[in-house]
């Protein structure tokens, strides 16, 4: 006969509550609010947390707070690395209070986006972050607070907003390519509300150095529209030297069009991307590029969004972060 040991016993609350000398209920306080307990008390519920290797159980502490402690993220493409800084500087400011990110990636089109809102609905979010178009069904108004981050075509009512200074970063990025003494410049852009403000702010501030653009126009951000709006550019307007890309992926498309026809980056052709992502970072790629500061847009977000949770009457807000330039080697004066 084979004598099996019985398993260990999960830790419980109680468990936890006896080991840090205090009572079930503040141990449940620590878990759901912890600012509200002293430091002394607080540190020996968690040190007991730590050494017992307890886990408290999600759908307890929903049912005693009648918060899930989660927020759902709308994204509209993983591949936009724009997201990966975003999400980032939200889990700094939630996991330390107990909170998680619910991830969906809605892609373009009406069901989609309702289909992502829906289902994170459905697991009783507390709050929604999003960072996609919103469909005309969500423009009435969400069922939890919300907080829009990015420019969008629309912000569902009653909504706040915080998103990148687009126009003052394309602006940007066109002062950085003329002070390099570019004057045939073209400009990948996409549909979206953020491409619509960055091209806005390039545009104007070529125009008012009596500059012109060519902007080649996607659907999309992605590499595969970057290469295309590239191949386009290039083929219809060969003697451009520098060229603005709408995010740091297309500017990767950017790349192989240029490499396809043989074309030096900066010795040709100067590119310049937007977001510096960790791509852009690259010792490889070195990419100059405008920084919107997305991390940051990702804490204010966050803090927004608890400061709605506890007071559900605040007024919307409209904030813009300030980018700055980020200037590498795939940007130089133009060949004489």
């Amino acid at each position: 006969m084979t004598l099996h040991s019985p398993k260990a016993r999960r830790p419980t609350i109680y468990d936890v509550a006896k080991r840090a000398g205090v009572s079930p209920s503040l141990v449940s306080l620590v878990l759901q609010n912890p600012t509200r307990v002293s430091d002394k008390r607080r540190e020996a519920v968690q040190a007991a947390i730590s050494e017992l290797g307890y886990r408290p159980s999600r759908a307890a502490t929903t049912l005693a707070s009648s918060r899930t402690k989660s927020i759902g993220l709308v994204i509209d493409d993983y591949r936009n690395l724009w997201f990966v800084d975003l999400l980032r500087g939200m889990e700094s400011v939630l996991s330390d209070l107990g909170y998680q990110v619910m991830l969906a990636d809605s892609r373009p089109g009406e069901n989609r986006i309702k289909e992502a809102v829906d289902g994170l609905l459905a697991m009783h979010v507390d709050g929604l972050v999003i960072a996609a178009e919103p469909s005309e069904s969500m423009l009435a108004g969400a069922e939890v607070p919300t907080v829009v981050a990015g420019w969008r075509k629309g912000v569902p009512s009653g909504a706040d907003l915080i998103t990148n200074d687009d126009d003052g970063g394309g602006g940007m990025a066109a002062s950085h390519l003329l002070e390099l003494g570019h004057v045939r410049i073209g400009h990948l852009s996409g549909s979206d509300g953020a491409s619509a403000h960055r091209r806005a702010g390039f545009r104007q501030r070529l125009e008012r150095a009596g500059v012109d653009v060519v902007i080649a126009e996607s659907e999309g951000t992605s590499e595969e529209d970057g290469y295309a709006a590239a191949c386009w550019l290039l083929d219809h307007h060969p003697e451009t030297t520098a060229i603005f890309a709408a995010n740091d992926t297309m500017a990767l498309g950017a790349f192989a069009a240029l490499k396809a026809r043989g074309l030096a980056v900066p010795g040709d052709v100067s590119v310049i991307g937007y977001d510096n992502s960790q791509v852009a970072k690259s010792r490889y790629l070195d990419i100059t590029s405008i920084d919107n500061r997305s991390d940051i847009l990702g804490v204010d977000v966050a803090r927004r969004l608890l400061a709605r949770l506890e007071d559900p009457g605040l007024e919307p807000q409209r904030k813009l972060i300030a980018p700055v330039l980020v200037e590498r080697s795939t940007t130089a004066r133009p060949a004489s």
